[in-house]
């Protein structure tokens, strides 16, 4: 059976492959006039100049976690690839969100000129150049996961395959820190990069000076289209790559574990089988992304319902293909006794799409919830904030309940009564169920700044007012997908991040029993001290962490309100357009501060869990992630949901509601989006980063701290 890992190398080739395809489709696309393609550049060098900062700010720190870890190799605490593992993983991590980010920015001229032609041309543009994003961080994620494999193989070959494969499911488990390490920098670095322009583009400009959204003479605003992809492109693609990985090497851990409970003869064989499930049932969803891509297509209605149907078709078409596909794979792999573990990854699958169904429902405007926030701009911004945060609130109970009936179902269907290491399998592979639409999934997130940077450029390039009308219908639909792959990730996360709590507590097992009968066995009940105070500790984390990106978003808006008022008032002939603003300067203010903001945000997130152990012991780790776990997933998606709320509620006025643009309805509603602003793009997204982090950086520090614990 070792031939079924070849599944996952071919997926990967295939999607690079068609990655390249629609790139060389997109390029081959014309920018548009002059103006649009200066406009477009500069966003891109922006994007670039930023990039290039932050690779040289989280290099540093690479460097160093990788000495650490080097060190505890060489003193046996944790395997040997492991450092270098840690190295390839934020490699990866990183270069898929660059590459998205590469084509994001060649892309927004390309889907405005396009709009020119009619609303599906844009659209194509944009949703390719989204598609590439999803097909990257898959095909990156499987590539790396795919070459690891061998070499761990090859490291291990002397072994028997019983022994073999927990080590190497092992090693790799702990590779994905990498990946989640750098995944939090560049969405926390990028998140308030893109929330600090766009706040004080909006503030100053729409609310004080009364200008348009993307006004040409507004300082912030090449710096907020470049914030756009370098947040929501390329830390996203950074986010959602990790996420895809910890699930398939999570479910690999757990598949070691699974096929220990059976007879010796078949303990062999099924394992094997177990562990490389994950990775053909991923090149199972990539093959049905690719495919859901041709189903996108929409009409001339600039209706948000409309081309909200065009994407479900593209989203639904794949999860059903992938769920005919996982049929027969499993009962090709595992055999008719093991069906149970295709309703399992049929539960990852319909829990992924209800999910994004119940974000869409509190997040678009076709819905009672965004037009209710709409509805209370009348009466001020106090009564927008209250009606939006109750929106958030409310909506992160379906979705804790939908996860929880997942986690049940996926457990019970796959033999969970009868073995319990086989319902924890169940549980991974419906997160690896979940995310197996990936490629696609994504495109319908990572689309959306390209629409945004598209309705940008239309705007300063003065375009017909058709275009600018085409493309604010995009990047209304961009704001409820955007919000729909925030929901799917957090979903995902909260999925992915129980089956690495249930890892770290295998691996645990194991580190106390080589070390023998100088540590005591683990104690999890809820009576132990130590358990309950990590719970209390994992929770307030997440407030903690939640706060600190705030801040950071903040403060760092108040430097650049304060720079585009200065240009406002001490630049003469900007006011009437006769000399341009200072962008490059805006832009380089919002990349020194987003760099500064974001290290201790991302440090807590490293240090805690280790600290946590070394005081508290392995239980007290188990506590912290179980609190982290649980109540970083409801913020997350009450910070998501209230945030895309208020983007569209403010979206929907423009439209002519409630008095339309300029009215004091609208500047209510700009005030709910810029406090929504920096909920949904930074420190929402963040926790799903966060949870499974921290669960990354226990695992493979266990060995640190069972050598230091105090308990």
């Amino acid at each position: 059976m070792q031939w079924l890992y070849w599944f996952a190398p071919a997926g990967a080739l295939v999607a690079l492959g068609f990655a390249v395809l629609l790139v060389l489709g997109i390029l081959k696309k014309k920018e548009g006039t002059d103006v649009m393609v200066s406009i477009a550049k500069a966003v891109r060098e922006g994007a670039t100049a930023y990039i290039k900062r932050q690779y040289s700010v989280v290099a540093i720190f690479f460097v160093v976690v990788f000495a650490v870890l080097l060190t505890l190799a060489i003193l046996k605490l944790v395997p040997l690839p492991v450092p270098f593992a840690f190295i390839t993983g934020g490699f990866f991590s990183g270069l898929s969100g660059f590459l998205g980010l590469k084509v994001a920015t060649a892309s927004s001229a390309r889907t405005a000129n396009a709009a020119q032609k009619s609303l599906n041309s844009g659209l194509r543009v944009a949703f390719s150049s989204g598609m590439v994003m999803g097909l990257v961080v898959v095909g990156l994620a499987l590539l790396d996961l795919s070459i690891w494999y061998v070499i761990l193989n090859s490291v291990y070959k002397a072994k028997p395959v019983v022994e073999r494969l927990p080590i190497i499911a092992s090693t790799m488990l702990n590779f994905g820190m990498g990946a989640s390490f750098y995944a939090l920098f560049a969405r926390v670095g990028g998140g308030i990069f893109t929330k600090a322009a766009d706040v004080g583009a909006d503030l100053v400009g729409k609310v004080e000076a009364g200008i348009p959204e993307d006004d040409p003479r507004n300082p912030a605003v090449i710096a907020d289209n470049v914030g756009d992809n370098v947040g929501d492109v390329a830390g996203m693609g950074a986010d959602l790559y990790e996420s895809y990985a910890d699930s398939i090497v999570a479910t690999m851990a757990l598949a070691a574990a699974a096929a220990g409970g059976l007879t010796a003869a078949l303990a062999a064989e099924m394992s094997l089988k177990m562990v490389l499930l994950p990775l053909v049932i991923a090149a199972v969803g990539l093959i049905a992304s690719i495919i859901g891509f041709f189903l996108v297509r929409a009409g001339e209605r600039a209706e948000q319902r409309v081309l909200l149907w065009a994407l479900r078709r593209g989203i639904w078409g794949a999860a059903l293909l992938t769920a005919i596909g996982a049929f027969f794979v499993v009962w090709f792999v595992l055999g008719p006794s093991y069906i149970g573990v295709f309703f399992s990854v049929l539960t990852g699958l319909v829990a992924g799409v209800i999910l994004g169904f119940l974000t869409e429902y509190f997040t678009s405007d076709n819905y009672r919830p965004t037009k209710g926030i709409a509805r209370s701009a009348e009466t001020g911004p106090a009564t927008v904030i209250i009606e939006g945060l109750s929106v958030g609130m409310i909506s992160a109970a379906p979705s804790v309940i939908v996860v929880a009936a997942a986690v049940l179902g996926a457990f019970y269907f796959a033999g969970g009564s009868n073995n319990f290491n086989m319902g924890l399998y169940g549980v991974g592979i419906a997160a690896v169920g979940m995310l197996s639409t990936l490629g696609i999934t994504l495109a319908t997130d990572a689309y959306g700044p390209v629409a945004d940077n598209a309705g940008g450029n239309a705007e300063m390039a003065k375009l017909k007012p058709i275009v600018r009308k085409r493309t604010d219908a995009l990047d209304s639909l961009g704001n409820t997908t955007a919000a729909t792959g925030k929901g799917f990730a957090i979903g995902s996360a909260a999925l992915t991040a129980l089956a690495l709590l249930v890892a770290y507590r295998n691996e645990a097992q194991e580190a106390i029993r080589k070390a023998g009968s100088t540590i005591a066995a683990l104690d999890i009940s809820l009576t132990n001290p130590r358990l309950l105070i990590g719970i209390f500790l994992g929770a307030m984390l997440v407030f903690l962490i939640s706060a600190l990106i705030m801040r950071a978003i903040g403060t760092s808006a108040q430097a650049i309100v304060k720079d585009v008022r200065h240009q406002f008032t001490h630049t003469k002939g900007l006011m009437q357009g006769k000399v341009k603003p200072d962008y490059a300067g805006t832009v380089m203010l919002c990349t020194k501060s987003a760099q500064k903001q974001m290290i201790v945000p991302a440090l807590s997130a490293m240090v805690t869990p280790v600290v946590a152990g070394i005081i508290l012991g392995v239980e007290g780790v188990l506590g912290l992630l179980a609190g982290a776990i649980t109540t970083g997933f409801a913020m997350a998606i009450f910070m998501a949901n209230s945030g895309g709320a208020w983007d569209n509620a403010k979206k929907f006025i423009e439209s002519g509601q409630f008095g339309g643009k300029g009215s004091d309805a609208h500047k209510a509603g700009v005030v709910g989006d810029t406090v929504g602003d920096p909920f949904k793009d930074a420190a929402g997204p963040a926790l799903n980063i966060l949870i499974k982090l921290m669960s990354m950086v226990s695992i493979v520090f266990l060995g640190l701290v069972v050598a230091l614990k105090l308990f």
